[in-house]
C-alpha cells in the first residue's frame, strides 16, 4: 500500500509540472518510443498546445517523421543523454524499467509516466468520446473525428492511425469535444472518464496481459463504470460481450444505449443493407426519435456499417444533423493500414490491413470479397505475438475461408522473446485451407508472391507487424515481373 501511494503521489507531482491549475504550462516533455501510434498522437496534441516536445525511438518511423515535422525534436536510437533537461518523461508500454533513458530519468529525479497516467490531466475539462472494443475502435474513432470535423465541431482527437481525410493521427482541437481511441492494453482506457463511451465488441484478446476472457471482460467493466453520470454507454448489441456489458451496467443504474446491424431491441439500427457501386454498403439508419436516414459508405466491409452506426448514434446524442452526418460518412476514406489500398501494379491490387485477430481477419477478407467479387484473393498473414497465436490457435485455423491463396510468415514477436518451440509450419499444416503455404521470412514471402500473382488478383497483407514492407516491394517489382512473363 505504501508503494502504491508513493507512485500515485509521484504521478500527481509529475502532472503538476505540466499543468498548473488545469492550464498547461510550457515545459519540456520527452517521449520514449515517440514513433509509435499512441505516443506520437499525444506528442502532436501537446505541440499544438504550445509544449516543448522531444522524443526518441529506435526506428525513424513515418509517425516519428510527422511529429518531427510538427515541431518535435526526435532522436534516432536511445541514450541516457536524451532525457537531460526534461521536466517529464512519458514511455510507451513496450519500454521496460531497465531502459537506459528510464533509468537516467529516475536517477535525475525526472518523473517517468505511462500514457494512462498522463491522459487524465491532458483531457481534463473536455467532453471525452471514448471508443473502445476488441475490434473496430481505430476506424470508429477515425470516422467520429472526421465527421465531427466535417460538421464544424473542431474536436480534439487521438486515433490509432492516420485519419485519411485529416492527414494526421491526432489534433488538440478547439472545442470541448475530444474523441479518443480507448485502448484496453495495459489498462490504458482507464482514467478517461468519458461523456460518451462506445464499446464495439468485447472478445478475448491480449492474452499476454489478460490470460482469460473473464480478466479481459473485467477491464471493460472498470472502463464502463467510469462513464460520467450525465453521459451514456453505447454498446453493439450484435456482440455477445458488449451486449452483456450493457445489460450489467444498466443493472447498475447507468444510461445504456444499443446499436445493431439488422438486430432487434436496439435504439439505433441499420436495416436495408446492400452493396453499392462505390465498393461499400448502403443502409438505412433508424433511431429512437427522428426520421430514418439513408447512408452510403465508400469504405468496404459490412463491419463498417456497424462502425458507421456507432458514429451516427454518437452524433445523435450530440444533437447533430443526421443528413450532414451521412454526407460526411460517405466522404470518409478510411484509416491508415485499415483496408489501405497501397496501389496497383501489373493488374494486381495491393491492400494492407492491420488485422491480427481471427475476427478481424474474417471481416477484412469478407470486405475484400465484397469489393472484388470476381477477383482471386491472395492473403499474406503475419501472426502477431506467440501468446495471441497460441491462445486463438483454433480460431486462426478457420479464419481464411474467403481467401483463395494464403501465405503465412513467421511470427512477429513484438515485445516477446523468441519461442523455439512454436512452429508456424505446423500451424499451416493444420489449416483446412487447400491453398495455405508457409513462407518463413518476408523475403521468401515476396519471392512466393512474385511467382504466383497474376493480373486481376488482389493481394491482401494482414499484419500488425512489419509485413507491410512486402506490399511496397511487390508493388515495385510486379511491372517487371509481368513484362518478363509476356
Amino acid at each position: 500500500m505504501v508503494e502504491q501511494s508513493a507512485e500515485h503521489l509521484h504521478c500527481h507531482r509529475a502532472l503538476a509540472v505540466v499543468y498548473s491549475g488545469g492550464v498547461p504550462v510550457s515545459r519540456r516533455i520527452h517521449f520514449i518510443g515517440i514513433g509509435g501510434t499512441g505516443l506520437s498522437a499525444i506528442a502532436r496534441v501537446l505541440l499544438e498546445q504550445g509544449e516543448q516536445v522531444t522524443g526518441s525511438d529506435r526506428e525513424y518511423s513515418p509517425l516519428a517523421q510527422a511529429v518531427e515535422a510538427a515541431g518535435a525534436r526526435v532522436y534516432r536510437g536511445h541514450s541516457p543523454d536524451y532525457v537531460q533537461g526534461a521536466d517529464v518523461v512519458i514511455r510507451s508500454s513496450a519500454i521496460p524499467d531497465e531502459h537506459p533513458e528510464v533509468e537516467a530519468a529516475r536517477k535525475a529525479g525526472i518523473p517517468v509516466l505511462k500514457r494512462v497516467d498522463f491522459l487524465k490531466q491532458l483531457l481534463a475539462g473536455r467532453d471525452v468520446i471514448a471508443i473502445a472494443g476488441s475490434h473496430g475502435k481505430t476506424t470508429t474513432t477515425s470516422m467520429t473525428a472526421w465527421v465531427l470535423s466535417a460538421l464544424g465541431q473542431k474536436p480534439g482527437f487521438v486515433a490509432g492511425s492516420v485519419v485519411e481525410n485529416l492527414g494526421v493521427n491526432a489534433a488538440a482541437g478547439e472545442s470541448a469535444l475530444f474523441v479518443i481511441e480507448a485502448d484496453e492494453y495495459d489498462y490504458m482506457f482507464l482514467g478517461l472518464y468519458p461523456y460518451l463511451a462506445v464499446v464495439t465488441n468485447v472478445e478475448h484478446d491480449h492474452p499476454d496481459l489478460f490470460p482469460t476472457f473473464e480478466a479481459f471482460y473485467a477491464a471493460f467493466e472498470s472502463f464502463a463504470r467510469q462513464v460520467r453520470p450525465d453521459g451514456a454507454l453505447l454498446v453493439c448489441a450484435d456482440d455477445a460481450g458488449s451486449q452483456a456489458l450493457g445489460a450489467q451496467m444498466e443493472g447498475e443504474g447507468a444510461r445504456v444505449l444499443r446499436y445493431a446491424v439488422e438486430g432487434q431491441g436496439a435504439e439505433y439500427r441499420a436495416v436495408e443493407i446492400s452493396p453499392n457501386v462505390i465498393g461499400g454498403f448502403d443502409f438505412t439508419a433508424l433511431r429512437p426519435q427522428g426520421a430514418p436516414q439513408r447512408v452510403r459508405l465508400s469504405v468496404p466491409g459490412r463491419h463498417n456499417v456497424a462502425n458507421a452506426l456507432a458514429v451516427l448514434a454518437v452524433c445523435d446524442r450530440l444533437g447533430l444533423d443526421w443528413t450532414a452526418v451521412a454526407e460526411a460518412l460517405t466522404a470518409f476514406r478510411g484509416s491508415g493500414r485499415r483496408f489501405d489500398v497501397r496501389g496497383e501494379a501489373g493488374g494486381v491490387v495491393v491492400v494492407d490491413d492491420y488485422a491480427h485477430h481471427p475476427t478481424e481477419i474474417r471481416a477484412t477478407l469478407q470486405a475484400a470479397r465484397s469489393r472484388y467479387p470476381q477477383r482471386r484473393i491472395v492473403a499474406v498473414w503475419q501472426p502477431h505475438t506467440y501468446t495471441r497465436t497460441r491462445a486463438l490457435y483454433a480460431d486462426f485455423l478457420q479464419a481464411f475461408a474467403d481467401a483463395d491463396v494464403v501465405a503465412v510468415t513467421d511470427v512477429y514477436r513484438a515485445r516477446e522473446p523468441f519461442d523455439p518451440d512454436f512452429s508456424v509450419a505446423a500451424l499451416v499444416e493444420a489449416m483446412p485451407h487447400p491453398a495455405a503455404h508457409y513462407t518463413a521470412s518476408l523475403e521468401e514471402t515476396v519471392d512466393f508472391l512474385l511467382g504466383i500473382l497474376r493480373p486481376g488478383d488482389v493481394l491482401l497483407v494482414l499484419s500488425a507487424g512489419d509485413a507491410p514492407q512486402v506490399s511496397a516491394v511487390v508493388l515495385e517489382a510486379l511491372p517487371a515481373v509481368m513484362e518478363e512473363r509476356g
